[in-house]
């Protein structure tokens, strides 16, 4: 999980900028967390305390009411009568990660990102996008090597993998529905060497890049079997109490 947070702390000041570089510094003053680690953690925070996600994704956006949050997903966290609202936009896939670490057989993962994603997305593609970050996470933390992760996540999503991030970076740019995000940030991860390249590649797009590097980050910390210590302080770092709280709670 502190991997999606990494991405989205390392991201979150680079969104709307267009970047199309790999060399840039991973961390400064303006690298802070944003809805996408707050809502993840808030998934993680469900799965701990067996709350259903609808009200700990609630709880958490009145905790955090100015992290980020997109122009639906604040009314339905406002309003007495939360429903869906058929998004298929990538919220429900960059909050999806801690399902992955706590569920022990991939029919769980698949159901848990299902639970976790209608509570807003409930639009097909927004359940497909939670669904595959999370299978990629569950994979690659048993052990699946790349090529393993990619036939699975085409053959049973349907997303076509078989671009680079060269490629996609040229026309590439600010893209928040699951169809079109989801499947560069896996890209983003296939074609990384380590941790911090999958984060690099996923910025480098110019793209929504704190929620692309949250995405690759969680699956490129399972595959490589965690975060270079520099990094994971550096993140931690930028949390807040409560939110390291959970974070130390379900890493437990």
């Amino acid at each position: 999980m502190l991997g999606a947070n990494a991405g989205d702390i390392i991201g979150s000041r680079f969104e709307h900028a267009r970047i199309k570089s790999k060399d840039f510094e991973l961390f400064n003053r303006q690298s802070v967390f944003t809805d996408d680690t707050v809502l993840t953690i808030a998934v993680a925070d469900s799965l701990l305390h067996k709350i259903p996600y609808q009200k700990k994704l609630r709880e958490y956006f009145h905790y955090y009411p100015v992290a980020g949050y997109g122009v639906r997903f604040r009314r339905w966290a406002r309003s007495p009568k939360p429903t869906p609202y058929g998004s298929y936009g990538n919220g429900s896939a960059m909050r999806v990660s801690p399902i992955a670490w706590h569920y022990s057989s991939l029919p769980d993962v698949h159901e848990g990102a299902l639970q976790s994603a209608e509570m807003t997305h409930n639009h097909p593609e927004g359940i497909k996008g939670a669904q595959a970050v999370a299978a990629a996470v569950y994979l690659a933390r048993n052990g699946s090597s790349k090529d393993e992760i990619k036939s699975y996540i085409e053959e049973q999503f349907s997303y076509d993998l078989s671009s680079n991030i060269k490629a996609i970076r040229e026309n590439y740019g600010f893209e928040v529905s699951c169809q079109e995000s989801v499947p560069q940030a896996i890209i983003a991860f296939l074609e990384s060497v380590d941790f911090e390249d999958a984060l690099r590649n996923a910025v480098s797009l110019g793209g929504d890049s704190d929620t692309l590097a949250c995405m690759a980050g969680g699956i490129a910390e399972a595959f490589y079997g965690g975060i270079p210590t520099e990094i994971a302080e550096e993140t931690l770092s930028r949390l807040d109490e409560r939110l390291r709280e959970i974070y130390t709670q379900f890493t437990l």
